[in-house]
């Protein structure tokens, strides 16, 4: 992998990490594209490039992090579920990773969110704002996430339907998946770095560091770009997207 595709597949990382439709998966098609081998290398660089798009969120919500204890408690409540069945599952997880996976998880996804916003009612009483989250919602919201360990069907897609059925508003279902994203990532970036560090040459290093670099810039574009965006349109043209990308890549790809 060259400095270019390394800095592409950072663009794409930071479009869709916080968008519904599995960075995870993207990532691993346009690798595919670019005839990039999935090796284990290039697996772990997948993973810790999706930092630099978490670090985005620390940066445009550093104050609330560090200020509302109460949504730290709740954040790591959450956070409980995905961390015991990643522990756990953390070799066969890796062996999901495949085109046909993903293509698979994209179009169920995408129904699901379809289906979602069919029964979706606005005016019914919601949560809004998710310092009135409570820990049994966070706790749901942490179980919905654990899907999200299967390639394609991304972690913001089952946090935020995890979110929307649990009563929560768009905007705040959307928020509270940005603000998980942060222990989530940090402690699977994390332990993947801590199993493959030996993976990583020094040119790879430097690949590792545009990709992240990269992912970061796009990421505060997007996160402030989509929480205007679902203001005032819904999740409904995501699944739309999800259901023909994922239709094409089982023509094409797979």
């Amino acid at each position: 992998m060259d400095f270019f595709e390394a800095a592409l597949l950072g663009v794409v990382e930071g479009l869709t990490e916080f968008l519904p439709i599995s960075s995870t998966g993207h990532l691993i098609l346009v690798s595919r594209l670019l005839s990039i081998e999935q090796t284990q290398t290039h697996k772990s660089f997948e993973i810790v490039i999706q930092l630099g798009s978490i670090l985005a969120v620390v940066a445009l919500y550093y104050k609330r992090l560090i200020r509302d204890f109460d949504l730290l408690s709740k954040l790591a409540v959450a956070f409980l579920p995905t961390g015991l069945v990643g522990f756990l599952l953390y070799k066969h997880i890796k062996s999901l990773f495949s085109t046909q996976t993903v293509a698979y998880a994209l179009i169920i996804g995408g129904a699901a969110l379809i289906a979602i916003e069919l029964f979706y009612k606005p005016k019914t009483k919601r949560i809004s704002g998710v310092d009135r989250v409570g820990y049994k919602q966070a706790f749901l919201i942490g179980c919905a996430q654990c899907f999200a360990m299967i390639p394609g069907v991304s972690r913001s897609a089952a946090t935020i339907i995890g979110g929307l059925l649990c009563g929560l508003d768009r905007s705040s279902a959307a928020l509270f998946s940005f603000l998980l994203a942060v222990p989530t990532m940090l402690i699977a970036v994390s332990y993947d770095l801590y199993k493959n560090y030996n993976e990583f040459s020094a040119d790879q290093t430097i690949s590792l560091a545009i990709g992240f670099i990269t992912a970061f810039i796009v990421a505060l574009v997007v996160i402030k770009s989509f929480m205007r965006f679902i203001s005032r349109f819904n999740f409904a043209p995501f699944g739309v997207y999800r259901i023909i990308a994922g239709a094409i890549f089982l023509w094409v790809v797979v």
